[in-house]
């Protein structure tokens, strides 16, 4: 057993990493035929791509196989606080000594060799779930779906969240380009969950599912979701459901929690295990409400919020939140990357608060200067400063508005660095 921290190892791996990012799943193969193929050996795996939503869709469908006395694996990325959190083992996150074994075996195995952070790591996180008893896999894309590392499984079910323009750079242009990397999870002959999608997206993921023979479940054609009274009413071939609203916020969780009750349906969960679903999903940084921590005491009687969404989509949906909540003046505090649409994240916000303070993020190499975002923040109609760092910014909001709405926002590392410092 090794006596290294997790941490220092995972530092290591960083060295591994290609001077450029080509997608491709050679070095993943490789790696998994050293490690003796545990990808063949998992629990039988429900794989997620989709650029919005998968981890709260995901989050949900564990919450209904929990309810159904079931037990599930769970991959997703990146980490808030730990590496940790991107591996549940049978519902528990990983150990420390559990994760250090299997990230140090596949640091040995791999001997050396260019492989990028997130492809070994995704190794180990298929190692650990090959050598323990669970009844499901719960496997998250990283990036795309066609190319993406998780792609290496034959799964029991594929879903497909909404998709939208993100990571241009490595996925395409055009919204067709982009729908067809995220179905490059369908298999031949293997049911796919298919969310609300724009025409030229749905196009693609039908003709890759006709051309597999891979059955489709597709929003507004074989499952429908929708709110009535307070209410989350579900309907497919099997009849109807009448259910709580999910605990994860906002209108945009609707759309994810029919995704993940036409899983939970197809799998033959009952109407206990999808009320599960919906009142027991556990998803940090969406939309969250802070409630302990030094920051909360520093907020006094202000409102604290902490939300990870960084695209035009996540942006929408955080406009349409606000709309909905009790009305209070709300004030953001935002850090992004320099990789995002930061105008197309904030037009929607924009009448929706009465200012925004940027902060550049800490310790990370690809943020966006502050200088920057706040810019961004002022083209689009906002009133913006900068502030040195989170804690300076809450406390310059609270000297103007104390009692205000306090939303920190714009990436999911800045939310990372909040949660690890609010302790």
């Amino acid at each position: 057993m090794t006596t290294e921290s997790s941490d220092a190892i995972l530092e290591r791996m960083m060295s591994l990493h290609p001077k450029v990012i080509d997608l491709t799943l050679d070095r993943v193969w490789r790696l998994l035929k050293a490690l003796d193929n545990p990808q063949k050996d998992l629990p039988p795996v429900i794989h997620i791509a989709g650029t919005n939503g998968k981890g709260s869709t995901q989050a949900m469908i564990r919450a209904g196989l929990e309810g159904m006395g079931r037990t599930a694996h769970a991959y997703t990325s990146p980490h808030l606080a730990r590496f940790h959190e991107r591996i549940r083992l049978a519902g528990e996150l990983i150990s420390e000594d559990h994760l250090s074994e299997v990230l140090d075996e596949c640091y040995a195995k791999n001997g050396g060799i260019d492989i990028t952070y997130f492809e070994i790591t995704t190794c180990a996180a298929l190692l650990a779930f090959a050598r323990k008893k669970a009844d499901y896999t719960l496997l998250e894309v990283g990036l795309g779906g066609r190319l993406d590392a998780t792609n290496v499984i034959e799964p029991e079910v594929t879903v497909i969240t909404p998709v939208s323009i993100d990571h241009e750079q490595f996925l395409g242009n055009t919204l067709a380009k982009i729908a067809a990397e995220k179905a490059g999870i369908i298999k031949r002959g293997v049911p796919c969950i298919v969310g609300p999608q724009e025409d030229e997206a749905m196009e693609v993921i039908e003709a890759t599912a006709t051309r597999l023979g891979a059955p489709l479940l597709a929003y507004g054609q074989h499952w429908h979701v929708s709110t009535e009274r307070g209410r989350l009413i579900y309907q497919d071939e099997r009849g109807l459901l009448d259910l709580p609203m999910p605990a994860l916020l906002g209108a945009h969780q609707v759309i994810n929690a029919g995704a993940a009750l036409a899983v939970l349906r197809h799998l033959g969960a009952d109407e206990v295990a999808c009320e599960a679903a919906m009142a027991n999903a556990e998803w940090p940084a969406r939309m969250q409400r802070m409630k302990t921590g030094p920051l909360v005491e520093a907020a006094g009687d202000a409102e604290l919020w902490l939300d990870g969404g960084h695209n035009a989509a996540a942006g929408i949906a955080i406009a349409e939140l606000l709309k909905s909540l009790p009305k209070r003046d709300t004030h953001l505090i935002c850090g992004m990357l320099n990789t995002k649409d930061v105008s197309g994240y904030l037009s929607p916000i924009a009448k929706e608060v009465e200012s925004l303070t940027a902060v550049s993020i800490p310790g990370e190499a690809n943020t966006l200067p502050a200088e920057a975002t706040a810019l961004a923040a002022t083209q689009v109609g906002m009133k913006a400063q900068i502030a040195e760092n989170v804690e300076v910014a809450l406390r310059d909001i609270l000297k103007v508005a104390p009692g205000s709405r306090v939303l920190i926002c714009g990436s999911l590392y800045l939310a990372g660095v909040v949660l690890r410092e609010n302790g």
